[in-house]
């Protein structure tokens, strides 16, 4: 249950919105509908008028060259250059041959080429370019001063440039070179006169750049060449002071092998001198011992072969010593042979061992004195080579300067000559791949895009102005008007008779002079809501009122009171003292008896009330007029007399002047048992009408609603929809028009 009352609410609170929202929709629709023909005569209006405009504009016409630029490539490329390639070094590569393609340089030299300053497009002093306003002026002000070559050839590149446009094409190399210009021929040669233009001058730059470069190199090869010569002559000259020959092949190659001899030579007198000189010691220490018989003990002195074979001998001579004297005795002829040979043996061996020792000191001192001589000759050595690198480092860097400035030399030789060839080749930065054609039809003006663009905004303009009239609109037109606006119910609408064509029509007798009309059923649903607002009055005094005049307020009065006299007995009161107008609609004199004689007492009841048979309501007209009718009203001879009306009759219906005009309204308001404030369809500002209702409040007057008076029935089904239905249509299909009978079907 709870989870149904949640839901409902939702629904409540939802459906307004949604129903406000469509409610704006179609008021929009309704204020477009209601000022269509409005609307549509203004886009018809701009639509010829931008047709003419369109129509009398020389037309223009668009030709367009097709570029190919192609970038110039090295034959050896790094890898980082290929990633930069691809990347916006093209980009900007071809972007800036599109600026080169749109300088001032190359508009300068197509104007000078296609002479545009004599062209009709671009020279300004022919008759075909001056407006009428121009040629007035001129002939006013007198003849134009003639303008120098520099200033007209500013002005044509000026508008040269903003008929130009070079679009690059992306993802590609190619550029599209567009031309506008009324001269359908110069639209074509312009593009081709460019692209033409542009190769050429990249040509001449290019040409101008290697000339260039050349003259320069030429003048830097003489310098080179003079210091190659200087350098090679200095190298000459210090190979012949210092004598050589090939210092690499000869000299040093000699002293190094000299200087290796010797290192080996040394080494090897080293180590014989340190064996003589070690046996030296030796022998050095028996010497100094005073005793030759350790000799002997020396193992180099043993070793010696002629030591060796007198040791041998020796030991031969100890044999047979021994032998013999195993045989024979001491004194025996070949023991004492036997000791002689021994004792020879043994000196002879010290003799030679003495020999051998004086050989080995000789020997040191032969060594010692080869070791110095060698030493000698490896200085010298040393120094030769240190000669001999001190002059291969200068003769190096002699031939290294002689060799760079060969190289240089060689290397701009080269260069000079790679110029000179390519001076007469030179590869063109694009070629044309479309040239432009001669247009056949026109660029612009697009007469028809112009034209149902023009319709398109006039349409727009329109319905924003009918929106704008709509919301400016102060009016009020419908029920939902009335309500919002006012803040009062509508008791009824009556709406607007159409009266051309017809004599002496009073829409104050619409009623009675056809009660089964639609004007008449409008009336009594009035009269049914005024008698429905105060139930519990016996007697009712109705005051009608409204803002302004001309509102219709003495129509709905009138008619009212006719309604009434159907089912009440009903006094009409014409208390609009300063425009009466209700005796006159009877055919009463304006001079005859009235509500300011029978308040003043110069008259009966009887002789100003009577009844009007046509309609069968009593009517009070309003008399003489007074020169003060708002102090007659606030009398107490009013109250006493209206008092003694409310006696008489069921219902009083007066009818009382404007309510912005006067204050009679308010006085009267008093006496009402309820007011009825009629307001004028779509004249009355709502502004004013609130304005008026204020004041009645203020006076604590019983306003019981608003009556909508002079409503088009037609106009407003169309634009606000609330009005349709059994209650008009239905009528009009049963054959009731505007209050004047039944039609024939």
């Amino acid at each position: 249950m709870n989870d149904l009352t949640l839901t409902e609410r939702l629904n409540q609170m939802i459906q307004p919105q949604a129903q406000a929202e469509t409610l704006d929709l179609v008021e929009y629709w309704r204020s477009i509908s209601k000022r269509k023909w409005g609307i549509l005569a203004l886009t018809v209006l701009i639509g010829i008028l931008t047709t003419l405009v369109v129509f009398s504009i020389r037309p223009t016409y668009r030709a367009t060259t097709t570029l190919l630029i192609e970038q110039g490539k090295n034959k050896v490329v790094s890898i980082e250059e290929v990633y930069n390639n691809l990347g916006g070094a093209n980009r900007e590569y071809y972007q800036t041959q599109v600026e080169i393609i749109k300088s001032r340089e190359l508009a300068q030299r197509v104007a000078q080429k296609l002479n545009l300053a004599k062209h009709p497009d671009f020279d300004p002093t022919l008759d075909q370019n001056i407006s009428w306003l121009t040629r007035q002026t001129q002939g006013w002000l007198g003849d134009p001063k003639p303008q120098s070559e520099d200033a007209v050839l500013k002005r044509v590149v000026r508008q040269f440039s903003e008929d130009l446009q070079v679009q690059p094409i992306r993802n590609s190399q190619l550029v599209q070179i567009s031309f506008t210009a009324q001269d359908r021929e110069l639209a074509a040669k312009v593009p081709n006169a460019l692209a033409e233009v542009y190769i050429e001058s990249d040509l001449e730059a290019k040409v101008a750049m290697t000339q260039k470069a050349s003259a320069w190199m030429s003048g830097r090869m003489g310098d080179l060449r003079t210091k190659l010569e200087a350098s090679e002559r200095a190298l000459q000259d210090y190979r012949e002071r210092e004598r050589i020959v090939d210092a690499k092949g000869v000299a040093l190659s000699g002293a190094a092998k000299g200087l290796e001899e010797a290192m080996s030579g040394l080494i090897s007198a080293r180590t014989k001198r340190a064996e003589a000189e070690n046996l030296y010691n030796q022998v050095r220490t028996i010497w100094q011992g005073k005793s030759t018989a350790n000799y002997d003990s020396i193992p180099a002195v043993l070793r010696h072969p002629t030591v060796q074979k007198f040791k041998e001998m020796e030991g031969e001579a100890e044999r047979k010593l021994s032998d013999a004297s195993k045989r024979y005795g001491a004194e025996h002829p070949k023991m004492i042979q036997a000791n002689a040979e021994l004792a020879s043996a043994r000196e002879n061996a010290r003799r030679q061992i003495e020999t051998v020792v004086a050989g080995i000191s000789k020997e040191y001192e032969v060594a010692r004195a080869n070791e110095q001589a060698i030493e000698r000759a490896l200085g010298q050595s040393k120094s030769e080579i240190q000669s001999i690198n001190r002059k291969e480092f200068q003769l190096g860097v002699l031939e290294r300067e002689a060799q760079g400035n060969r190289q240089l030399y060689d290397m701009f030789l080269t260069r000079s000559k790679e110029t000179n060839v390519s001076s007469d080749l030179q590869s063109t930065v694009a070629r044309v791949i479309d040239a432009a054609i001669v247009p056949a039809l026109a660029y612009a003006p697009k007469k028809v895009q112009i034209v149902g663009i023009a319709m398109s905004l006039a349409l727009l303009l329109g319905i924003m102005l009918a929106l704008l009239l709509e919301r400016l609109n102060n009016t009020l037109n419908t029920t939902h008007d009335v309500e919002t606006k006012l803040g009062l119910p509508m008791l009824g609408y009556l709406q607007k008779l159409p009266h051309r064509g017809k004599k002496n029509f009073q829409s104050e007798l619409a009623f009675f002079n056809d009660s089964q009309s639609l004007f008449a059923e409008s009336i009594r649903t009035v009269r049914t809501a005024v008698l429905m607002s105060a139930l519990d009055s016996p007697k009712k005094v109705l005051v009608v009122t409204s803002s302004l005049p001309s509102e219709g307020k003495t129509t709905v009065a009138f008619n009212l009171a006719c309604a009434m006299s159907q089912v009440k007995k009903v006094l009409l009161v014409d208390a609009d003292m300063r425009r009466p107008k209700i005796g006159k609609l009877i055919g009463r004199d304006i001079n005859a008896p009235g509500l300011s004689s029978l308040v003043a007492g110069t008259a009966q009841v009887g002789q100003c009330v009577f009844l009007d048979e046509k309609s069968g309501a009593y009517v009070l007209p309003s008399g003489i007029v007074p020169p003060n009718p708002l102090e007659l009203l606030t009398s107490h001879r009013f109250a006493e007399v209206l008092d003694k009306l409310k006696e008489a009759f069921d219902v009083v219906v007066i009818d009382s002047p404007p309510l912005q005009m006067v204050s009679d309204a308010l006085v009267l308001s008093p006496f009402a048992t309820s007011l009825i404030y009629v307001v004028k369809a779509d004249s009355t500002p709502y502004q004013v009408a609130q304005a008026g209702i204020k004041r009645l409040r203020i006076a604590n007057a019983p306003v019981v609603g608003v009556v909508l008076n002079q409503l088009d029935l037609d106009k407003a089904e169309r634009y606000y929809g609330e009005y349709g239905g059994y209650g008009y249509r239905g009528y009009r299909k049963k054959g009731y028009a505007y209050g004047y009978g039944p039609q024939e079907k």
